[in-house]
């Protein structure tokens, strides 16, 4: 097992070899499908990467959280989180 993650030269390099293709276009792909995933979140959607998993967009109301230092209670207001759920294939695969 890999302790550090795949840096982005090196998906770069195995995407395209598995595209069969060169490092410029194989990164112009992957900075492509970012860009997609990155604009529909934001708007507020979610996408499906097949095999991979789901990423959305969830709001979350205004709630009241604790600061851990001083203890004191305070409202937080409503904002956005971005979700992801790993799809099945994709833990069947680590799991084998």
């Amino acid at each position: 097992m890999n302790a550090k993650p795949m840096t982005k030269t090196q998906l770069v390099a195995a995407l395209a070899e598995k595209m069969g293709s060169d490092k410029k276009t194989a990164s112009a792909a992957l900075d492509a499908v970012a860009e997609v995933v990155i604009e529909e979140v934001a708007a507020g959607g979610a996408i499906t990467l097949p095999g991979i998993g789901k990423i959305m967009c969830r709001a979350r109301p205004e709630r009241l959280v604790r600061n851990p230092a001083t203890g004191e209670t305070m409202t937080k207001a409503a904002d956005k989180a971005v979700k992801v759920t790993i799809a099945k294939a994709l833990k069947d695969a680590v799991n084998d």
